[in-house]
């Protein structure tokens, strides 16, 4: 890759989601897949086929029912159940934060993390953008405070079985808004080893993904945490809310 290409693959914007109803901070190289294929009102998402990244953003119903120190699990149990995840495990949460910058009546979002780790049987990687949602939910227009989830998964393309199985690293922030009644969820989706007997092989090629900065780019851990931080809610009134904040 020439010295132009890795300054191309580091520059980053900030992009309009949502209508510009919502806005977020990620590298250029992350195409809008709506420009391509219709995409669920309830979710923006972005892809990278040259590494078969993904950043995806969506908005939920709040889940009255889950605390806040429980709300990663719950978040990524539904993935490992939407995923057809053969068993998943929290290996590590933290405390809840509040997030003065992201306030709504002058309630502040709340953020907590968490790690863990899944087996999946599903569809590749970039294949997981034709899905309509990764969290199932009934509404579109909610949100209150904010939880990550760093977890290693592996993803078996389409239906080819488990021998044809992907390593690939998600990391899952919740932003959740009480007020406003309103789970965010961005999910950033990176590639460790791929399978030669998957689709992602034809692709990106098999074995170990060549690192991000050998590539000129951005690691994902990176660029989830840029997204995430520079998550800003520009017009309350996505969220049938007041549009005073």
């Amino acid at each position: 890759m020439n010295l132009g290409r890795k300054e191309e693959t580091k520059q980053r914007k900030k992009r309009p989601l949502f209508g510009d109803a919502i806005s977020s901070t990620f590298p250029l190289r992350f195409q809008d897949v709506s420009d391509i294929r219709q995409v669920p009102d309830h979710q923006e998402v972005f892809v990278d086929p040259a590494r078969d990244e993904s950043l995806i953003f969506e908005l939920v119903d709040f889940k009255n029912d889950v605390g806040d120190n429980g709300s990663a699990s719950r978040f990524l149990q539904d993935l490992a159940v939407g995923q057809y995840a053969e068993g998943s495990v929290i290996i590590e949460q933290s405390g809840v934060i509040e997030v003065p910058g992201l306030c709504y009546r002058n309630v502040p979002a709340i953020v907590t993390t968490a790690v863990g780790q899944m087996v999946l049987e599903i569809f590749s990687l970039f294949h997981l953008l034709v899905l309509d949602c990764i969290v199932e939910s009934e509404h579109e227009d909610k949100l209150k405070a904010y939880y990550c989830i760093q977890l290693k998964m592996a993803i078996s393309k389409g239906r080819q079985g488990r021998e044809a199985q992907n390593i690939v690293r998600v990391y899952l922030a919740n932003l959740r808004l009480k007020e406003v009644r309103t789970d965010v969820l961005i999910t950033a989706y990176e590639p460790i080893l791929i399978n030669p007997l998957s689709e992602s092989a034809g692709m990106v090629g098999a074995g170990f993904s060549i690192p991000a900065e050998q590539s000129g780019c951005i690691p994902m851990g990176e660029v989830f945490k840029l997204a995430v931080s520079s998550f800003k809610v520009n017009e309350w009134s996505l969220f049938g809310a007041s549009p005073s904040a």
